[in-house]
């Protein structure tokens, strides 16, 4: 183990490896509602989302919403909410967690464009500030650390 893993991993963060693909953004495995799937990691999307295409799969109670959303060259996207879901990242897990439904169909054109795999959504900072994510970028790992007691 690295010196970073060492200290990390005594103040209860969890390891979980990044994989970068073509189009320069890292790809995660994640887990929702105990569904697996393939998510881009973005520090820079407020909420994490999934597309429209995954409220059966994900087993997800999708409200309607005035709300749009915007990313990624597209403005003004239609949404959907999903209250209180269960997300797990490696060994972290956090539930309660609201994600944003979007038509993710142009991000995954994009990606396939780039000879990337399609996505299930994107991991974005709502869960990286709870998780009190550290990310290695040189190494290509995520730490992510779940809530004990102490520090609810």
């Amino acid at each position: 183990m690295t010196k970073l893993t060492d200290f990390l991993s005594k103040q209860g963060y969890q390891k979980i490896k990044l994989k970068k693909i073509n189009t320069n953004h890292f790809e995660i495995k994640a887990k929702v509602n105990k569904v697996k799937g393939n998510f881009i990691l973005d520090t820079g999307a407020s909420n994490s989302c999934v597309g429209f295409d995954m409220i059966e799969n994900l087993s997800l109670d999708a409200e309607p919403t005035d709300q749009k959303a915007s990313g990624a060259g597209s403005t003004n996207l239609e949404t959907k909410l999903a209250k209180n879901n269960v997300v797990q990242i490696g060994k972290y897990k956090q539930p309660k967690v609201n994600l944003v439904l979007i038509d993710l169909s142009h991000i995954n054109e994009a990606l396939i464009s780039q000879n990337a795999d399609p996505v299930t959504g994107i991991i974005g900072a709502d869960i990286l500030f709870k998780g009190k994510a550290i990310i290695d970028y040189d190494k290509k790992y995520l730490y992510l650390k779940n809530k004990t007691e102490k520090n609810k």
